[in-house]
């Protein structure tokens, strides 16, 4: 039978000796009919198999007992002092020295065109509403202006002009390309590198290879909308790695703190009280693994009651915008009596600094909504604009506190938009899908600032050279954070599987 409230202790078979009743009517601890010491807790967690092996085992050795020298019987005490039990959010060597401490993913979901924000194609506005070489489809040129930039003349589309300020510290990837341009998948693909099995997200691993600075917070948060994504909390998941390390899911639309971190403080129990619970759940968890087995679904959700108990002692402050200054807060476009400027995007981006200014390794954010298969001048331009600001904020606010250098800055999509005129918008045009092309930005934590790597063709319909496949951006980013993608592994099903699959390359290029 179960253990009312902890699932898998179990207790096979009742104690064999009678629970004696006292003269007040409560059951007392049972002593040992032949030496008076009182039963024990571990005692009960025996299967049946066990206690058959075990008393067939005891017999062999009582009839051993007599042919040995008593002496040898005598071993020495085992029961040494257990330290303090390590925690797998504990922070971990890296496998070389990483300039990048954490990482910050802003993930454009929709697929942002490139030929409109970081890849300019004066070719095809020269054949805006003609047919491309070729092909029977009209070339859409982009309706948006593209100027140079910072010392390095970086091109930035007029939608990015604020986040165009810090040019000398982006750099912008024109290459990528991926395996299928369907929103679900690919948007998957991109934070698991896995197009089929459910594999473990980017932050899952890096939580799991590293750690993470502060344990009163979860190493991994994805602060999102009301709405999942496109294949939902797998792209922040930890699939077959310990659940501990999967992103906390955070609602940054609710209006108050407690509301996006619903249920943080027990209002029935106290803090201490609490404490002793665990303390007791614990203990019943080791007499279970020492006995029987360990439980990967025990040890993890027993972990996570731990995380949200240290939770409540920071989480409250982390997450609160109120305290940085009005003048930050209007950098960042956010306002205390509404959305402001920079609405969620400024919010988010504010926590997520917030965040890894406390110590967590990964924040993901979620900016959904770039989808544009119509009227592209007026969509585009004004998902843009609730990105531009904040971006450009968040940029400037690390480097002004020294946080640049050791922060691993990512915005991107899920893949790239087609060079002609989408089939059902040409009285208002925009673009489809595009899996052969597509850009992403980086900036500080051991990126090379005022860099463009790799190119994609005249019309920018496919990458051409340098191309980089999503394996290769993972492989990249583990080691900015001193970590090589091909020894990141964990075995599950009789196989080490890792971020990149069997393939990535690190873009050297591209590192500081």
């Amino acid at each position: 039978m179960k253990l009312a409230g902890f699932a898998g202790v179990f207790l096979p078979f009742p104690s064999p000796f009678p629970t004696p009743m006292s003269s007040d009517g409560h059951h007392r601890p049972a002593a040992h009919p032949c030496c008076g010491v009182s039963t024990n807790l571990e005692d009960y967690f025996l299967t049946r198999r066990q206690l058959l092996s075990r008393m067939g085992m005891g017999l062999g050795a009582l009839s051993l007992s007599s042919l040995l020298d008593p002496r040898d019987l005598l071993g020495a005490d085992t029961k040494a002092k257990a330290g303090p039990a390590t925690s797998p959010l504990a922070p971990r060597p890296s496998h070389f020295p990483g300039k990048a401490k954490a990482v910050i993913h802003i993930f454009a979901q929709g697929a942002p065109s490139h030929l409109d924000t970081w890849d300019p194609k004066p070719t095809l506005t020269r054949l805006n509403g003609k047919s491309i070489p070729g092909g029977s489809d009209l070339a859409l040129g982009s309706p948006f202006k593209f100027s140079r930039y910072g010392q390095s003349g970086l091109e930035v589309s007029e939608v990015f002009a604020k986040t165009a300020q810090h040019a000398d510290d982006l750099a912008v990837v024109r290459s990528m390309w991926t395996d299928i341009p369907a929103h679900e998948v690919a948007t998957v693909f991109m934070n698991t590198g896995s197009l089929r099995i459910a594999k473990p997200s980017m932050g899952a691993w890096l939580v799991y290879g590293l750690g993470t600075e502060n344990q009163n917070l979860p190493g991994f948060i994805a602060l999102r909308g009301a709405g999942l994504p496109p294949g939902g909390a797998s792209n922040y998941g930890s699939a077959f790695l310990p659940g501990v390390f999967q992103g906390a899911s955070i609602n940054t639309q609710a209006p108050t703190v407690p509301q996006m971190i619903q249920n943080i403080r027990n209002t029935y129990v106290t803090k201490s009280e609490q404490r002793r619970q665990l303390d007791f759940v614990h203990q019943l968890n080791e007499l279970h693994a020492k006995n029987l087995q360990r439980d990967a679904a025990l040890e993890t959700r027993l972990e996570s009651y731990e995380v949200a108990f240290r939770m409540q002692a920071e989480a409250l402050d982390a997450f609160d915008i109120s305290k940085e200054p009005e003048s930050i807060r209007s950098a960042y476009g956010v306002s205390l009596g509404g959305p402001g400027r920079g609405g969620d995007q400024g919010k988010q981006l504010l926590i997520a600094r917030r965040l890894v200014e406390r110590g967590v390794r990964v924040v993901q954010v979620w900016h959904q909504g770039w989808d544009h298969h119509n009227d592209l001048q007026t969509r585009l331009a004004t998902k843009a604009s609730e990105i531009d600001g904040p971006l450009a904020a968040l940029i400037g606010d690390l480097k002004q506190r020294g946080l640049l250098d050791s922060t691993l800055v990512l915005w991107g999509g899920e893949f790239g938009r087609k060079p002609t005129r989408d089939r059902n918008g040409y009285d208002n045009p925009g673009r489809d899908h595009n899996a052969r092309a597509f850009s992403v930005v980086m900036a500080g934590g051991g990126i090379k600032g005022g860099t463009v790597y790799g190119a994609t063709d005249e019309f920018g319909a496919a990458s051409v050279a340098d191309k980089v496949h999503p394996h290769d951006l993972h492989a990249t980013l583990l080691h900015c954070m001193g970590m090589d993608h091909t020894k990141l592994t964990y075995r599950f099903n009789g196989r080490d599987f890792r971020l990149t699959d069997v393939a990535g390359n690190v873009i050297k290029p591209l590192l500081a």
